[in-house]
């Protein structure tokens, strides 16, 4: 377990552990126009003890917000704001990537006044609701992207990951699960296209990867993650054939030279060895724990090579100093879920940490 906390490299960068703080969206960004607050920067300075923080999801342009009160990395007020932020976790020599994420069909026009109707790589509707200041609403049917708007989409990406470099974060990750806008194009019912950009398992992963290299070639590819999360039914998403369609993902990716890559795993473990076996850079897993925590026994992953570092998002909200409680084999606070998503301080930079230096 002692490699848990000896340096490693990622991308350009020299990472103090091999804990990351992977992305949780905590709906807080009460700033002027879904900027990052004052508490935020407290938040995410208390982690900074992290070999890597992953902020929460970020979107890169305003009809690629999903939830209220989420950040934006789109305009100058947000990168000023975002500036805040990335100081504090440097101030305590930490690590930071901003989660780029697009919500693409999942969204909802509330979110924009009702001006804006969401997107998608086809015009079909999602099933189920999405969380609005207005309480659930049903998902709306997308306007499906032509190819113009394929192409400024990947633009939106790489102009964020610019502003985020400028608001001085490392770098980048970007977000290909939990039924958002990249994964609706792996997806096999999201993603109905019969053109360059859908049909086969190469198509339906080309803006994944047209969007991994748009963000490189901005601001290089050691300073890009990219998360995947196979076979995952969050947001209405269906994967047919997902070995096919993630191998080929991952060969596509690969001559990149990307930083990383993120798996947030699935029930299909065997997936997950044949992605690690295929993956020729540096891999972060969130592994697959059904019904309880990822906890200090998932440090082993590393010990054994199937992981390079270990993402933790539950012990990370209730415990700013994790590093050092896994060391210490614990214990550890518990996370207060009523709490989660939005609010004030309480539930949020409250966590006591441990006492002592």
């Amino acid at each position: 377990m002692s490699t848990a906390f000896e340096p490693i490299t990622i991308g350009r960068y020299t990472a103090r552990n091999r804990v990351v703080m992977a992305p949780m969206t905590r709906n807080r960004a009460y700033g002027p126009g879904a900027s990052p607050t004052r508490l935020m920067a407290t938040y995410y300075a208390q982690r900074a003890d992290a070999g890597l923080i992953i902020t929460e999801s970020t979107q890169p342009s305003p009809i690629g917000q999903g939830f209220p009160n989420t950040p934006g990395l789109h305009s100058a007020e947000q990168v000023e704001a975002w500036r805040r932020v990335t100081a504090g976790v440097h101030e305590r020599n930490g690590l930071i990537f901003a989660q780029l994420m697009h919500a693409g069909r999942v969204g909802h026009p509330s979110l924009h006044g009702g001006t804006l109707t969401p997107v998608g790589p086809s015009p079909v509707k999602a099933a189920g609701t999405v969380f609005t200041m207005d309480g659930p609403q049903e998902f709306v049917t997308p306007r499906a992207l032509d190819r113009v708007g394929i192409r400024e989409t990947i633009e939106d990406f790489a102009s964020a990951a610019r502003n985020a470099i400028e608001a001085g974060f490392d770098g980048v990750e970007l977000h290909a699960g939990s039924g958002f806008l990249l994964h609706q194009f792996l997806s096999t019912n999201a993603n109905q296209r019969d053109d360059e950009w859908g049909g086969s398992a190469r198509g339906r992963g080309r803006f994944s990867v047209e969007v991994a290299r748009a963000v490189a070639d901005a601001v290089g590819a050691d300073r890009v993650g990219l998360r995947i999360w196979p076979s995952h039914v969050y947001n209405d998403i269906v994967e047919d054939g997902h070995h096919d369609t993630y191998l080929a993902l991952l060969d596509a990716l690969n001559p990149l030279g990307l930083a990383y890559l993120h798996i947030a795993e699935g029930p299909d473990t065997e997936l997950t060895h044949r992605l690690r076996e295929r993956w020729t850079g540096t891999l972060i897993l969130n592994p697959y724990t059904p019904g309880a925590f990822t906890g200090p026994e998932s440090l082993k992953l590393i010990d054994s090579g199937a992981a390079d570092l270990i993402s933790y998002a539950s012990l990370f909200m209730a415990n700013p100093d994790l590093p050092r409680r896994l060391r210490a084999g614990g214990p550890f606070n518990t996370p207060d879920f009523s709490r989660a998503y939005g609010g004030d301080h309480k539930g949020y930079t409250d966590y006591p940490p441990l006492p002592g230096p």
